[in-house]
């Protein structure tokens, strides 16, 4: 059973999100093990600090190595080794490639950081990889680590009812994007459901949906179009 740890300043806000959904749901079957471990725990001040002022002066406040350094020691000497990622506006982008490599991963360990960033040694030392969402910034690691969690786990057999949401999504090797989806009413508004989509024609149906797939691409993601078509893609 795959093992995710999250290390946090906030471990409610990443339980509450794990109590709900898909992730919900796995937690509970046993499917996937997730635990938040509060950095706070691994303090050892009457006022479980975690943070300090920077060295050589600037804005913000800079997390502490030493908590982080014990509750990797602990979290490994529990379950074994983890793959340690942190999170971190100036790592690599986080790609479904990524989530699909997580997924096959037994252990694996989610920094979450806040503040002005962390000390650097930490990091060095226990050779955390960073990424990131995006190029943007938020005020704290929760959001990304658990955006990362669940699109792993939802690679990870027996998370989805069926298997087939994971196959057919977008960034799969099959396209670049996911292709527009309807359901009932088949008139919304004056807007109508497309004809060949009840046409029954499966092999027209899945004709239709790569082509939708494809210009949307365009439409939305122009890299996306341009890499495919590189590739030697329509």
């Amino acid at each position: 059973m795959p093992l995710f740890t999250i290390l946090t300043l906030f471990p409610e806000a990443v339980e509450s999100y794990l109590a709900v959904g898909v992730l919900g749901i796995a937690v509970r079957k046993g499917t996937i093990r997730v635990q938040a471990i509060d950095l706070r725990d691994f303090t050892r001040d009457r006022h479980r600090t975690t943070d300090d002022r920077p060295y050589g002066g600037g804005p913000g406040m800079v997390l502490r190595p030493e908590p982080i350094a014990e509750a990797v020691e602990w979290v490994e000497r529990e379950h074994g080794p983890h793959r340690r990622l942190v999170m971190d506006p100036a790592g690599r982008p986080f790609q479904q490639g990524d989530a699909r490599a997580l997924a096959a991963e037994q252990r694996t360990l989610l920094l979450a950081g806040r503040y002005e960033g962390i000390d650097a040694r930490v990091l060095e030392q226990f050779e955390f990889e960073p990424v990131t969402l995006g190029d943007f910034v938020l005020a704290g690691g929760e959001l990304p680590a658990l955006c990362m969690l669940e699109a792993a786990a939802r690679l990870i057999p027996g998370v989805l009812g069926d298997e087939r949401s994971a196959v057919e999504d977008s960034f799969t090797e099959a396209s670049t994007l996911d292709h527009p989806h309807y359901t009932r009413p088949r008139v919304f508004r004056g807007d109508g459901v497309p004809e060949v989509l009840m046409s029954g024609d499966h092999a027209a149906i899945e004709c239709w949906r790569e082509d939708q797939a494809r210009a949307r691409a365009r439409r939305w993601r122009p890299d996306l179009a341009r890499r495919e078509g590189e590739g030697g893609g329509a």
